[in-house]
């Protein structure tokens, strides 16, 4: 009969079976870090969401809807209706006095070109400078309307590439140096020669835009000067 006695607080229920403890509580802690990254990593998922139709639907110009309700002031994000980016803004009150202080720097300021959907040029927003059916967020074809380039937003003010003191804020197209204010007027001296469209588009509720589409679900075959 052996002489050895059990360490103090030993388990003999467990001391025959280190590896397999070993392993087990190896399992379970990468276990637990994979379900702690996938809740971080559904808690990180962008509050911005196109729905998803299918890719025949897709083909057909099938509408997206936008749901802006987590949007933050001066953000932009992008969504593809028809494969064109589709762009959703939701502009600073600062932005939105800058609209009719450029206008003296502006092509089309009053869009008399047919860059709109006719619907939407029939509505009373469109008699000021903010092209949006809610002034706070802006919805763009985000093409240049010179070769199709994809602009970029640059709203700081003040740049001096982007005209020193005169610039507010707005779109600059890095291929041929277009530029367009904060509502996607083009700016005189780009090559570009109209304004950037804006796609049909209404408010489903409160936050979302469904674009593609015009209320009461009237489809649109419509297309821009530049598509």
């Amino acid at each position: 009969m052996s002489d050895k006695q059990p360490s103090e607080g030993a388990d003999d229920t467990d001391s025959g079976d280190l590896p397999s403890r070993f392993h087990r509580r190896r399992f379970l802690n990468w276990t637990a870090a994979v379900v702690g990254s996938v809740g971080l990593g559904y808690a990180s998922v962008p509050f911005f969401r196109a729905m998803s139709p299918s890719a025949s639907a897709k083909a057909k110009g099938a509408p997206i809807e936008v749901d802006t309700s987590k949007l933050q002031e001066g953000q932009l994000v992008t969504a593809y209706w028809r494969s064109r980016p589709i762009w959703v803004l939701r502009r600073t009150q600062r932005e939105l006095g800058t609209l009719t202080q450029v206008e003296d720097q502006l092509k089309d300021p009053d869009c008399k070109a047919d860059q709109e959907p006719p619907a939407l040029q029939k509505a009373d927003f469109w008699q000021n400078s903010t092209r949006a059916i809610r002034p706070e967020l802006l919805v763009l074809v985000g093409i240049c309307t010179h070769l199709g380039c994809i602009p970029k937003y640059k709203p700081e003010p003040g740049n001096p590439r982007l005209g020193g003191d005169d610039w507010l804020g707005g779109f600059f197209c890095p291929c041929h140096g277009s530029r367009y204010d904060l509502s996607g007027r083009v700016m005189n001296g780009s090559p570009a020669p109209l304004n950037l469209p804006v796609p049909p588009y209404y408010f489903a509720d409160d936050h979302v835009i469904r674009v593609g589409e015009l209320p009461g679900g009237e489809k649109t075959s419509w297309r821009p000067s530049v598509w």
